[in-house]
């Protein structure tokens, strides 16, 4: 599990075909504070590392994630976003995000307004009821609020310090990004549908391997 908040900006150093995935190696400071099998989230997916030296470790990216987000597009020298996975200790500074992405959305606007960034994005209207003014999404990873909705599109405004230390900075009109929802209106969106079905079953064993838990 992460918050969202981008601890490094790291460089993608390496890009092999591995069957009909990939392994990505990436450059980043803390490599060192990472070991084999923890989680890091790259760009908002959640992946495994695999290989691991003090300045550069390795993720290997499955077909299905490939088909689902952005990753299948890197390229040696692209900079990622980079999150660990949070302690028990550490306070959430953003939300909860899962590093499960949900779909990807393509940015169709980006102007300056006074010292922010406002990035519009489009996105299928399938997943238009989880798209809620001032509610949290990640968008390639990063803790965000929604500045206002509209048809088919959403706005987020960005501060100096967030476009200057995560990877908007390098975006442009026509750019996919990866999007994660927020897993509390997945439930409560979930549990309504329910209800109006009238199957009474609330959260169930089903909902939660849907939203993304799976038994260890």
């Amino acid at each position: 599990m992460f918050n969202g908040i981008i601890e490094e900006l790291g460089k993608v150093t390496t890009v092999k075909d591995i069957g009909g995935g990939k392994e990505i190696g990436i450059s980043c400071k803390i490599a060192d504070s990472l070991e084999v099998d923890n989680s890091l989230s790259v760009n908002g997916v959640c992946q495994t590392v695999v290989r691991q030296q003090p300045d550069h470790v390795a993720v290997q990216v499955v077909e299905e994630t490939l088909r689902k987000t952005t990753l299948g597009d890197l390229e040696p020298g692209a900079e990622v976003n980079l999150e660990r996975s949070l302690s028990l200790s550490q306070r959430i500074d953003g939300h909860i995000v899962q590093g499960h992405v949900d779909t990807t959305g393509k940015i169709e606007d980006i102007r300056k307004e006074g010292t922010n960034w406002l990035v519009t994005i489009g996105y299928d209207p399938g997943w238009k009821d989880l798209v809620v003014g001032r509610g949290s999404i990640a968008v390639d990873g990063i803790s965000l609020t929604i500045a206002r909705e509209e048809k088919q599109v959403f706005t987020i405004a960005i501060i100096p310090y967030t476009w200057d230390h995560t990877v908007l900075k390098s975006r442009k009109k026509g750019d996919r990004v990866n999007l994660e929802f927020d897993i509390l209106g997945k439930y409560v969106l979930r549990y309504m549908q329910n209800r109006e079905k009238g199957s009474g079953e609330g959260v169930t064993e089903q909902l939660l391997r849907d939203s993304g838990f799976t038994q260890q």
